[in-house]
């Protein structure tokens, strides 16, 4: 285990999120101190669930607040930052795309605003494939243009360059990590396929993909992710000139929506479930896929968990954290409407 994070201050943006939860355990595992910026109570997040939210300090707040940001670095002594906090739906996006910007572009220049400021040591930025947009070619390489066009994809390009200019401008030492899909236990989002289809399949219900469920996506385990943070801020620490760079990591390897589902459908043994194809979805990129050969080459990484091997994991989290949901039924039957409703899957 690496010795850098002994006695660390890191400051996590978005710890109540699906990574944000394994990021902070990883965290906290390594010797670090962690100060997480939090939003809103989850009691049902990882980072509840898991009792670490009593092992950290806690800011209630978020990326919009740049004097809560700033006062927070300053007065904890942060020297690592590490910000996943955004809106990551789509959906949501194309509904609300001022909120998605105001959240993801503002937040992340506030965030780095404040790092420039406070004088942090390594920063690293959680970002995603759909930065690049429209594919010219696949696999992305880093240096494929930023041109997303659709409002999430727009503020993720967005964000990526503000990164780009405050490395470059004011010698920020700030680094991208752009991930695939990052799935895992924890998601309680459960509108995203993953977690939508094992919460279909475990009621015994037939899954709704929205799109044709030919769209290709590259995937990555919430734990090899937040491992991929960690390691940036490692080898940021180790070669300052990595500023301003940006890593692709994933497991680089092409999956169909309807790929996902049915291998999510064999590993819980209902094959039987046939999902039913609604082919609905806008505004959404149709292919992707990342190279990391970067990350490999530069930095040593490579992802520990493998699809089946990641996605037995994550069925396994959702069939205990919904069997616990069911044992808390009220007496007259009635389910958590919280949990199980009807759900626009991806």
């Amino acid at each position: 285990m690496s010795s850098f994070w002994e006695d660390r201050i890191v400051f996590v943006t978005g710890a109540s999120g699906l990574v944000g939860g394994w990021l902070t355990r990883a965290l906290l595992d390594s010797g670090a101190q962690v100060v997480a910026l939090v939003r809103d109570s989850a009691p049902r997040s990882l980072l509840v669930r898991e009792g670490d939210v009593e092992n950290i300090e806690v800011v209630r707040g978020d990326v919009s607040d740049l004097t809560l940001l700033r006062r927070t670095m300053a007065e904890y002594s942060v020297g690592t930052v590490v910000h996943l906090a955004a809106q990551t739906i789509v959906g949501v996006a194309n509904l609300d795309p001022v909120g998605t910007l105001e959240t993801n572009v503002r937040g992340t220049w506030n965030v780095l605003e404040a790092a420039r400021q406070s004088r942090a040591q390594q920063v690293v930025v959680a970002s995603s494939d759909k930065a690049y947009g429209s594919p010219e070619s696949l696999p992305y390489r880093e240096n494929h243009p930023l041109r997303g066009t659709f409002p999430y994809d727009v503020s993720k390009s967005c964000a990526d360059l503000l990164c780009a200019m405050y490395a470059t401008s004011f010698k920020l030492p700030v680094v991208v990590a752009r991930c695939g899909n990052i799935f895992g236990g924890g998601d309680l989002n459960l509108s995203r396929a993953i977690p939508g289809v094992i919460l279909s399949t475990i009621k015994g219900e037939r899954f709704r993909i929205r799109s044709d469920g030919a769209f290709i996506r590259d995937f990555l385990y919430a734990k090899d992710a937040a491992a991929a943070y960690m390691l940036l801020a490692e080898g940021l620490a180790a070669n300052t000139s990595l500023a301003g760079e940006a890593f692709n990591f994933s497991l680089g390897i092409r999956f169909s929506v309807l790929d996902v589902v049915q291998l999510v459908l064999e590993l819980m043994n209902r094959q039987d479930l046939k999902p039913i194809i609604e082919n609905t979805v806008t505004g959404e990129i149709r292919e992707q896929s990342l190279d990391s050969s970067k990350a490999e080459q530069m930095l040593g990484w490579a992802p520990v968990y493998g699809m089946r091997d990641g996605l037995k994991e994550t069925i396994g989290w959702y069939e205990q954290f919904f069997d616990s949901r069911r044992r808390r039924e009220p007496a007259n039957g009635q389910v958590d409407s919280d949990i199980y409703h009807d759900l626009p899957n991806k």
